[in-house]
């Protein structure tokens, strides 16, 4: 028994300096280099224009990105736990591709459809739309880095409940959307948060293929991420680092919204 507890001892003590190393130490040295000249120091390097409109193009591609998936994540989850048919081996893996393919590879897709010399980059001209190094192609190219997250959290859940009580409550009465709101949604809505809570921060922190797409233009098509590298290439540390600690505020926000809607939910069904 002392040996099996000191084996113990010995995983936690790593599993804690790996976190330490990759987690901790470089989330405080983010925060320390973007206050450590003082407040007002930081307020001075996110007041320019630039950070400002990063800002706002993230939040519009995060607005548009995540109910689209959310969307997509929940019917793609119905279909394949509710249902047995030839390929739905091949749909899961479809739904995964984005986990395996890189955000560069999928920007390069992307432009290679979109591009003014694209496949589809004629009929976009004809009708005088703009995919690439615009809104709409680093919105594309956000939903398909973040595809799979709901659907993933989804389904494992569809499959453990059951159909049992959805075809009780259609026994009783209820058409489909109700069977949706008061029996499915409550049974799935920890998971189904959670992917939307992954799906939001993926897409706030997307680079790579965001990078190929928007053109890296500042002010123009350069989200926060992209802010933060261009500051930092441009040798204004102190711009990229409030930056960075601006984006980890975002996900440590999102984190404790979590929580208090966990909490409150917990509270009205206790």
């Amino acid at each position: 028994m002392p040996n099996k507890n000191k084996l113990a001892y010995i995983l936690i003590a790593i599993a804690l300096f790996y976190l330490l190393l990759l987690l901790f130490i470089p989330a405080i040295a983010i925060f320390y280099e973007a206050f450590h000249q003082g407040f007002n120091a930081f307020l001075d390097s996110i007041s320019k224009r630039e950070f400002w409109q990063a800002l706002r193009l993230t939040l519009i591609v995060v607005a548009i990105a995540v109910p689209l998936n959310t969307l997509f994540g929940l019917c793609a989850a119905w279909v394949i736990a509710r249902n047995q048919f030839r390929g739905r081996t091949l749909l899961l893996s479809v739904i995964d591709l984005p986990f395996s393919i890189s955000p560069v590879v999928a920007g390069l897709m992307i432009v290679l459809l979109y591009g003014r010399n694209g496949w589809f980059g004629g009929l976009l001209a004809n009708l005088d739309l703009k995919i690439v190094f615009a809104i709409p192609g680093i919105v594309i190219a956000t939903a398909f880095v973040t595809l799979p997250f709901v659907a993933r959290e989804v389904i494992p859940i569809l499959e453990e409940i059951g159909e049992e009580q959805e075809t009780a409550a259609r026994t009783l009465g209820a058409n489909d959307w109700q069977v949706f709101a008061r029996v499915t949604l409550p049974s799935i809505r920890w998971g189904l948060l959670y992917g939307v809570l992954l799906t939001n921060a993926r897409a706030m922190g997307e680079f790579g293929a965001v990078a190929v797409v928007s053109g890296s233009i500042l002010g123009k098509t350069a989200t926060l991420p992209i802010f933060v590298e261009q500051a930092y290439k441009n040798y204004q540390t102190e711009a990229a680092f409030s930056a960075a600690a601006i984006l980890a505020l975002l996900g440590v926000f999102t984190l404790i919204f979590k929580e208090i809607l966990e909490a409150r939910t917990k509270s009205v069904s206790s």
